[in-house]
C-alpha cells in the first residue's frame, strides 16, 4: 500500500500542475483584464495602471524577458511561488490576504455542511436498508415513491418553502443569520431533505447489488437472521461504492453551500465565493477553484487507500 501511496502522490504532481495552468489561463488570459472589470469601463489608464502594478498584472504572463528583473518574475510563476508559501494573493474587494478571508469562512461551512453529510448519509443509508429487508413490498415501494417526489423538488423551491413555512410563518426557526447553533437547523432540515432522495436510491441500488449473491444465501442457510446479513454483510461489501458517492461530496464540505449560505446569511465560504463572483474580485475566486480542486484530488487518495481496507479482496497495484 505504501508503493501505491507513493505513486499516486507522485502523479498529483502533473495533474496539480495543469490545474494551476488552467486556472491561471481562466483568470487572467480568458476572463480579460481585472482591472476593467473591477474598476469599471470608465477607468482611466493611470487607475488601471495603478490597479496592475499593485497586484502585480503589470508583469509578463509566463517568464519575464522584458527588463533586468530576474526570468521568474512573472505572474503565472509569481501565482505559483505564492502557493507554494501558503500566499493566496491580495483580494481587491476587502484589500486583506485572501488567506484570512478563507479562514473565516471554513468554520461557517463546515458547520453548515457536515451535518448535512453525516445526518443525510445516516437517514438514506438507514431507509435504503429497508428498502432491501422489504424489496418488493410495501415499505420498499412507499420509499421509493417518497425519494422520486423528493427528487422531483427542484432545490430552491426547498429553501424558500422552508423560510417561508417553517421559518416565517411557523416561527419555527430563525429566519436569518449566524448568532447561534439555532440557525444552523433550518439549513442542514434543508439540505438533508433535498438530496435524500437521490442517496436513497443510489444506496437501495448498492445494496441490491449484492443481496442476491451466493454469500448473502450462504449465510442465511447458516441461521443468521435477515438484519445479522443485512447489516454485518451486505452492507460491508456494498461499502465501496457507497464510500465513492460520499467521497465525491467531500470537497463541498470546504468550499462550502453556495445556495444555502447565501439564503441564509451564513458567512461561509459558499457565501464569500458569490460575493467576490459579484464583486469581480477574481483572487478569492480563484483561491477556491484551486483549493478545491486539490481537496478533490486528496480525497481520492484517500478513497483508493480505503478501498483495499474496506475490502481484503481489492489489490492496490
Amino acid at each position: 500500500m505504501l508503493r501505491y501511496a507513493i505513486k499516486r502522490l507522485l502523479e498529483l504532481i502533473p495533474t496539480t500542475f495543469g490545474i494551476l495552468v488552467l486556472t491561471f489561463l481562466l483568470f487572467h488570459v480568458v476572463g480579460g483584464s481585472p482591472a476593467e472589470v473591477i474598476l469599471g469601463k470608465n477607468a482611466t489608464k493611470e487607475s488601471i495602471a495603478a490597479f496592475n502594478h499593485k497586484y502585480g498584472y503589470d508583469r509578463p504572463l509566463l517568464v519575464n524577458f522584458t527588463d533586468d528583473k530576474p526570468v521568474w518574475d512573472s505572474q503565472f510563476l509569481n501565482f505559483v511561488g505564492n502557493l507554494a508559501k501558503g500566499d493566496l494573493g491580495i483580494s481587491t474587494e476587502y484589500d486583506e490576504p485572501v488567506a484570512d478571508i478563507l479562514k473565516r469562512g471554513v468554520g461557517p461551512s463546515l458547520s453548515l455542511t457536515v451535518p448535512i453529510l453525516i445526518v443525510g448519509t445516516l437517514v438514506a443509508l438507514s431507509l435504503a436498508l429497508l428498502c432491501a429487508a422489504f424489496r418488493g413490498r410495501c415499505m420498499d415501494k412507499a420509499v421509493l415513491v417518497l425519494s422520486t417526489v423528493l427528487m422531483s423538488v427542484n432545490y430552491v423551491v426547498w429553501v424558500l418553502a422552508g423560510q417561508f413555512i417553517l421559518a416565517y410563518k411557523l416561527k419555527l426557526f430563525p429566519l436569518w443569520g449566524y448568532a447561534n447553533a439555532a440557525y444552523l437547523v433550518l439549513p442542514v432540515v434543508i439540505g438533508v431533505f433535498s438530496s435524500l432522495g437521490v442517496d436513497v436510491r443510489f444506496f437501495r441500488t448498492a445494496i441490491l447489488d449484492e443481496i442476491y449473491k451466493p454469500y448473502v444465501r450462504t449465510a442465511r442457510a447458516k441461521g443468521l437472521s435477515n438484519a445479522a446479513v443485512l447489516v454485518k454483510h451486505v452492507l460491508r461489501n456494498s461499502l465501496i461504492p457507497i464510500v465513492t458517492y460520499i467521497s465525491l461530496s467531500i470537497p463541498y464540505l470546504f468550499t462550502g453551500s453556495l445556495m444555502l449560505e447565501s439564503f441564509f446569511g451564513i458567512p461561509g465560504l459558499g457565501n464569500v465565493s458569490l460575493n467576490a463572483i459579484h464583486s469581480a474580485d477574481m483572487a478569492v475566486v480563484r483561491a477556491v477553484v484551486v483549493l478545491g480542486a486539490l481537496l478533490y484530488q486528496g480525497v481520492n487518495l484517500v478513497t483508493d487507500l480505503a478501498y483495499a481496507w474496506l475490502d481484503p479482496r481489492v489489490r492496490l497495484g
